[in-house]
């Protein structure tokens, strides 16, 4: 590969381009086997990565869709605002922005309608045209606000488990995929019955036990099931029959945790490297009303999930607050996450009208059991853009792109361009 990097000042409010600026970091790969001219030559490829809160995949080769992408494209890769080297937006940099409702404030720059502006600045800035872009998860609900206000940017889009929901509150997200969840759960514990008592035994044990993570503090039984983000791939289920598999070990006073499995679970918790991610979640739901924790409420209409359950079930990426009582990543953000979860003014995401009347060539990837993503949700919100074709594959979860990458951006592509589902 050929790895550059680019650094762009952009407005952190992109109603006063005057105002405060900031800097979104951003690399391109392009194949170092193809001549230097013809690279040049190639078209731009933005990459929307997940989220929110999430920076730029560092790659190390090309490997899965970017090989088939670098085929055709030069990738840049976008570290969105407050992530990777863009100007940080975490526990150590925000205090300095004043107390929570500064915070609060400054943060409200940092959902998909900004991040769609920095990207217009960008691909201006690099000489380019309309260009493709490739958007995972909260990618694409990135493109489709990307669709909505600057569709003349746009060349094609492709979108993988990332059709969000354009109109209604956060709670019907949640209504959706805590059944898909409860669906996968039980899928799951079909495919390893034994994971069943393992994990009953474990959320036992953390009632009565102490055990502590890593960082200090004692894992509860809520954060224990945090580790339902396995369910969310295809081969990914498979980790945390193993993971559970290195639970307990002997002790001269009795079971206890093993320190594999608690450094294990340590790295699925902690939001350390990503605070953006529980900070600003709910928020990328928010259009005209206050979002006030969806989750939490949603949740007492599944008392399947409650720590306390005679079963507990393993939650999906719900936030809920009590995450900024009990990861120290967080806790300092308490205060700025309650403000955000109030604030009842946000401004629009997505332009009906205009995607209605869409004339950019979009190409979607639809998971049938998409735990994050729900599936019947995604397919409402295609037959409302104009023009958008959908893939549906049961064969895929929402990590589809991490088992046969090539083959799904190859297929998306192509349907992009014309080629059938």
């Amino acid at each position: 590969m050929n790895v550059t990097d680019h650094r762009f000042t952009v407005p952190l409010d992109h109603s006063d381009p005057d105002g405060e600026s900031i800097t979104v970091f951003a690399r391109e790969y392009t194949d170092a086997e193809l001549p230097a001219a013809e690279v040049q030559d190639l078209p731009w490829l933005l990459y929307l990565q997940g989220g929110p809160g999430g920076k730029g995949n560092r790659l190390l080769q090309f490997g899965g869709w970017t090989k088939a992408a670098a085929r055709h494209f030069r990738i840049l890769m976008l570290d969105q605002r407050g992530t990777g080297l863009s100007t940080p937006a975490d526990g150590q940099t925000l205090p300095l922005r004043g107390d929570a409702a500064a915070q609060a404030a400054y943060l409200a720059r940092f959902r998909a309608d900004s991040i769609v502006a920095d990207a217009e600045l960008i691909r201006q800035a690099l000489g380019s045209g309309p260009w493709s872009t490739y958007g995972q998860s909260y990618g694409g609900f990135c493109t489709l606000t990307y669709l909505s206000f600057a569709p003349g940017g746009l060349k094609e889009c492709l979108v993988t488990g990332g059709l969000a929901p354009l109109t209604g509150p956060a709670d019907r997200v949640y209504e959706a995929t805590f059944r898909r969840v409860a669906a996968r759960n039980a899928e799951h514990f079909a495919r390893y019955p034994e994971d069943r008592e393992a994990t009953t035994r474990i959320a036992r044990h953390l009632e009565s036990v102490p055990e502590f993570l890593p960082t200090g503090e004692r894992l509860t039984v809520r954060r224990f099931q945090m580790a339902g983000s396995y369910l969310g791939g295809n081969t990914r289920v498979d980790g945390l029959h193993y993971l559970l598999q290195e639970a307990f070990v002997p002790t001269p006073d009795g079971e206890r945790l093993s320190a594999t499995f608690l450094e294990a679970v340590h790295g699925l918790v902690s939001r350390a490297a990503n605070p953006l991610y529980a900070v600003m979640h709910e928020s990328i739901y928010g259009q005209g009303e206050a979002t006030n924790w969806a989750a939490e409420r949603v949740l007492q209409s599944f008392p399947e999930f409650e720590p306390t359950a005679p079963q507990p079930l393993y939650t999906g990426e719900m936030v809920y607050p009590w995450y900024f009582d009990e990861d120290p990543a967080l806790i300092p953000l308490r205060d700025t996450a309650e403000l955000l979860a109030r604030k009842s003014d946000w401004g629009p995401l997505y332009d009906t009208a205009q995607l209605a009347r869409n004339a950019v060539p979009v190409a979607a990837a639809v998971y049938t059991d998409d735990i994050y993503v729900d599936r019947d949700l995604s397919l409402e919100t295609a037959a409302a853009v104009q023009g958008l074709k959908v893939w549906e594959s049961a064969d895929f979860h929402h990590d589809g792109i991490a088992d046969d990458g090539e083959a799904i951006f190859t297929r998306l592509l192509g349907m992009a361009r014309g080629a059938d589902a």
